[in-house]
């Protein structure tokens, strides 16, 4: 389903994208088109980004691309697949009640899971706020251990 969805491969790609997205969530979905968790959340990506866009624009990040791991280390992308949210060119983190805040690890259950968490961060931010509450219940939120390295 990756072909449905823009995908980026360069950092100018990727700096333009999170820049000259204007009053919109830009949700950048990081990982590789060949693991099967990915291509799961492409799925529900593609199926959701004409009802979200008017208020959302997805794309899709390779993170096998030399130029990208700038963003992979600043990120911490460890686990695929890992969506970011940005609104004006601001990072928009989210408290989902896990260990981090700057990202969505894992693909989403549903459909309507994904269209109520990109909801909730366009709300938030055109509040101003920087952080929201995740609006999904807790058994819908994927689980996972964090391992810290050299800590």
């Amino acid at each position: 389903m990756s072909y449905l969805l823009r995908t980026l491969t360069t950092k100018r790609e990727v700096d333009s994208i999170i820049r000259d997205t204007i009053d919109k969530v830009l949700i950048l979905r990081f990982g590789r088109c060949s693991d099967s968790v990915c291509l799961l959340l492409d799925d529900i990506l593609a199926k959701c980004a004409r009802e979200v866009s008017k208020f959302a624009s997805i794309a899709l990040v390779d993170i096998d691309s030399e130029e990208l791991q700038v963003y992979i280390k600043y990120f911490d992308i460890t686990l695929i697949p890992s969506t970011v949210f940005f609104f004006n060119a601001h990072h928009m983190k989210m408290d989902s009640g896990t260990a981090d805040h700057t990202k969505w690890i894992g693909a989403f259950h549903e459909k309507q899971d994904f269209i109520d968490v990109v909801e909730a961060i366009f709300r938030g931010a055109m509040k101003g706020k920087l952080i929201v509450n995740c609006p999904l219940p807790p058994e819908r939120i994927p689980k996972y251990q964090l391992l810290y390295k050299d800590v």
